[in-house]
């Protein structure tokens, strides 16, 4: 009961930063929002830190930051997908396939399903499907690049469980903050490299006699959206990356707890109930709209990650 709880609600808390984040993207860039949201997470640790606690190790510093390198990545996806939208669609397709990889991970370790379990896999793909098909004309319909993000976003997620899983045991909050300090440092050395290339685009189209702005600036997304945003847009977007990066930093530590007190399999699939948060958030504030068969997928995937942790 206590894991189931602890998953549950770390999956919720989950939702509610990954609203924040996809908001975040949509004014100030996916990558610039996952170095504002990794920064404000490991505030949010470190001020944790004399509570919570944890023994610093060789183990627990090198896969904490390993999955740094893991969690920019899904993060940055993620963000970048929920901001192309829809929400509702989306963030249920990348809590599928982290759970996926998880699992897959255990099997290989030689851990064993009932066959409920197997039966749950089965509907999770198949709510793959569902969710990403959209057959009705004017429903919310995913394009295959978010698609794609959220797929990718979804493994990478799963990976950085996997790889949280492997810290020592009496390690606490370690690894969590070389996971936060190498996120935030890898998104931020990004953010200026984009930067430092949208500016010279610009100066150079100047230069040439073609006047560029920050809609034009070429295909990279950061140079396209945060190079001259409003002052308004840029404040509204920041607040939202720290608030989602203090909310991430919760869900993590009860992730944490329950991989500690559970198994990884289990954990893996309680969390991946997250959409819930975010689908409630996108229907209530955006007012998206989704199709039956979408709904049939939804239901499926929450299905399946509640058979899977029974499995």
């Amino acid at each position: 009961m206590l894991i189931a709880l602890l998953g549950l609600t770390g999956a919720l808390v989950y939702g509610a930063a990954d609203f924040l984040g996809g908001l975040s993207a949509r004014r100030i860039s996916a990558v610039l929002t996952t170095a504002v949201t990794a920064t404000a997470g490991l505030a949010v640790l470190l001020v944790t830190l004399p509570w919570l606690g944890g023994a610093w190790s060789a183990s627990a510093i090198g896969w904490g930051a390993l999955s740094g390198v893991t969690g920019a990545l899904a993060i940055s996806l993620l963000y970048a997908c929920l901001a192309i939208g829809p929400m509702s669609i989306l963030s249920p397709l990348t809590a599928v396939v982290s759970a996926i990889v998880p699992m897959t991970v255990g099997l290989l370790r030689g851990e064993a399903f009932s066959p409920i379990g197997y039966w749950a896999l089965g509907l999770a793909l198949l709510a793959v499907v569902l969710v990403g098909f959209v057959p009705e004309q004017g429903a919310v319909r995913p394009s295959l690049r978010g698609i794609l993000m959220a797929v990718g976003s979804g493994a990478a997620i799963g990976m950085f469980m996997v790889l949280i899983d492997l810290t020592p045991e009496d390690s606490g909050i370690v690894p969590l903050l070389f996971n936060r300090g190498v996120n935030a440092a890898i998104m931020f050395a990004v953010v200026l490299l984009l930067w430092r290339i949208g500016a010279r685009r610009v100066r150079g189209g100047s230069a040439g006699g073609v006047q560029e702005d920050a809609a034009s600036a070429g295909p990279v997304d950061f140079t396209r959206r945060a190079l001259r945003p409003s002052a308004t847009t840029v404040r509204t977007g920041l607040l939202l990356a720290a608030a989602a990066g203090a909310v991430d930093a919760v869900a993590n530590v009860f992730m944490l707890i329950g991989l500690r007190l559970g198994e990884l399999s289990v954990m893996s699939v309680l969390v991946a109930m997250y959409p819930a948060g975010t689908v409630l958030l996108a229907a209530l504030v955006l007012k998206e709209r989704i199709a039956p068969v979408q709904w049939v997928g939804l239901a499926l995937a929450i299905t399946a990650a509640g058979l899977l942790a029974l499995a």
